[in-house]
């Protein structure tokens, strides 16, 4: 089946090129339909699973690693593969098809708790929520988590991060989180459509999409779970066996990740993560300066967290069980874990 790649070494700026994918134990991949994005040839060949469709500045890490030669420097080529989802990047993962993923800690801890899943964390990007929950104000504010009871929510995938984040903001405030609907619905901004035709109440998208649709719609209403999900983090996913079998792999894909990290951490006008991010890609919040830049801001706080001094991409034990207690006490995944060994810094840099 035939998929869109994009590589360095051809690529003239916002140029695409149509390839067919052939590479062995592809064909899974292949399946998903989906574009994907890599680096140029001369290291050791991976893939990256993505959830996140690839035109969004929430996989700016992934994007810069690449279009910034970040992974190249670290000997890497890597396929940035999109999928439907986070179970289906779990699925895959776990399939052996490739050997890492980024998903939200709700997943990750849910998948380990309640079905034995043999995945580890090997590192922590996000210590904030990135989600945003996107509404109309004139047809119905979701102002509070009373809002959404006896309504429709529009989220991407069932049974993923997305579902359990609107459960937890229930679940939180001592609401049955099945009194409110779920709707498989797209990412995108014309999915907004459902909302003012009163189909959905709202729907979960990323940081830079729901800033795009509040720039152009003034009816545009965000509302922020983080405010009342803590454990709402994304971390970087492998599985027990291939954080032996591919340990140097994947410490030069976190070494890369770290790179593009510290690159936008110090680029304080964020003028040259913009630039060499779009000497690869092309995407409308990506295209547009004021909502490039603003969500690039709000993403890199949640990268560096409260504390900017601590180290990119390490795991905090005591934030990560917290996450879990958080879970457990929503009814959201089993208690009774370990989940102080769940997670693995051993594969991040030492520097």
């Amino acid at each position: 089946m035939p998929v869109t790649a994009f590589t360095s070494s051809s690529l003239t700026r916002r140029s695409l090129f149509m390839l067919t994918a052939a590479a062995a134990g592809s064909s899974l991949l292949a399946g998903c339909g989906s574009d994907a994005a890599s680096t140029s040839g001369g290291g050791k060949k991976t893939t990256f699973l993505s959830y996140l469709p690839l035109e969004t500045l929430s996989l700016t890490p992934e994007l810069l690693a690449v279009s910034g030669g970040h992974f190249a420097k670290h000997g890497l080529e890597v396929t940035l593969q999109p999928v439907k989802g986070s179970p289906q990047a779990m699925q895959t993962l776990l399939a052996g098809t490739a050997p890492i993923t980024r998903l939200g800690q709700i997943d990750v801890m849910s998948a380990i708790a309640d079905t034995g899943q043999p995945m580890v964390n090997i590192g922590t990007l996000t210590r904030a929520s990135t989600l945003r929950f996107v509404y109309s104000k004139k047809k119905h504010p979701l102002e509070k988590p009373e809002d959404f009871v006896g309504q429709t929510m529009g989220v991407p995938s069932e049974g993923g991060t997305s579902d359990k984040v609107v459960s937890l903001v229930l679940a939180g405030a001592g609401l049955d989180p099945e009194k409110t609907k779920r709707q498989v619905v797209g990412l995108t901004p014309g999915t907004f459509n459902l909302v003012e035709q009163g189909r959905i109440v709202g729907y979960v998208v990323s940081l830079d999409t729901a800033n795009i649709l509040a720039a152009q719609n003034a009816d545009v209403g965000v509302f922020e779970p983080g405010e009342y999900v803590t454990c709402d983090s994304q971390v970087y996913v492998t599985t027990k066996d291939a954080a032996k079998k591919d340990a140097e792999v994947l410490r030069a894909f976190m070494a890369g990740i770290r790179d593009a990290l510290a690159a936008i951490v110090a680029d304080d006008s964020l003028d040259e993560t913009v630039k060499q991010l779009r000497g690869m890609y092309s995407f409308s919040t990506l295209d547009d300066d004021k909502i490039a830049k603003a969500s690039l801001t709000m993403l890199r706080n949640a990268w560096t967290g409260e504390d900017a001094s601590k180290p990119l991409l390490v795991t905090d034990e005591t934030v990560w069980t917290s996450g879990y207690k958080e879970l457990t006490d929503a009814g959201v995944v089993k208690a009774g874990g370990t989940a102080a060994t769940w997670f693995d810094n051993s594969l991040l840099p030492k520097t």
